[in-house]
């Protein structure tokens, strides 16, 4: 049988972000200054990472704090290495103070499908990365696409991600947040899908956003999904398995 996927969690991105998210998670995607984030934030997200034993990683954007990272902007790709590097070594050089390696990195938001889609976006992402972390990194991603291929082509691990705290459509992409029902933010619901997600066998790692409303329930419940296994399907049957 395959590993459990492990669980992520985007954070270091609102000030009064529940220290329990850190618990819950397994690698804490810590927001570096682009869409959200400050050498403020970074520290204390780095200190709950080191008390809790979470993985801490980069989470990088486009440079839009006014739109939370969440619009794609045109940027010629040097520029966009440059920015990506940027907020990598932010991280890395507050990890570096207190000992924490950064091992993995993740785009935000717009970003993360503009690299998707986009191979020259993919390579700025990929070459900022490894300019500030180096290359004992592993990417987080969707599967297929661009930056997969980019990270590949790098020598870097790339681990496979969906969201437990999202709705997508048939073809596996989200549903635009500004769509009803875009966002799961059910505890129940979203651990449920978890585990689906989990026993289908074809995600390394399931996502929570820290600012999905309810985040550290729905963190707590997917959480106990994936530890539990199919000890939670026999506690926990989901709806129309006959119970």
């Amino acid at each position: 049988m395959s590993p459990r996927p492990f669980l992520n969690i985007d954070l270091g991105e609102l000030p009064d972000e529940p220290e329990s998210l850190y618990q819950a998670a397994h690698l804490a995607n810590i927001a570096c200054g682009g869409h959200a984030g400050d050498e403020r934030s970074m520290a204390l997200a780095l200190d709950r990472c080191r008390r809790h034993g979470t993985a801490a990683g980069a989470h990088p954007s486009y440079v839009d704090r006014e739109g939370f990272g969440r619009r794609r902007l045109e940027i010629a790709p040097g520029d966009l290495t440059q920015a990506v590097h940027l907020q990598c070594a932010r991280l890395a050089e507050a990890a570096h103070r207190v000992s924490l390696p950064i091992r993995h990195v993740k785009p935000h938001g717009a970003l993360y499908h503009a690299a998707h889609a986009d191979a020259a976006v993919a390579r700025a992402v990929i070459e900022g990365a490894v300019a500030a972390l180096g290359r004992d990194l592993v990417v987080l991603g969707p599967a297929g696409g661009a930056l997969a291929e980019a990270a590949r082509a790098a020598g870097l691990g790339y681990a496979v991600e969906s969201f437990a705290d999202r709705a997508t459509r048939a073809d596996g992409s989200l549903v635009p947040r500004d769509q009803p029902g875009a966002l799961i933010t059910d505890a129940a619901a979203a651990a449920a899908r978890a585990w689906a997600l989990a026993q289908a066998g074809q995600v390394d790692t399931l996502c929570v956003h820290g600012d999905t409303p309810g985040a550290e329930a729905i963190a707590r419940a997917v959480r106990e999904a994936l530890d539990e296994g199919d000890g939670y399907r026999r506690a926990k049957p989901r709806p129309g398995d006959g119970a």
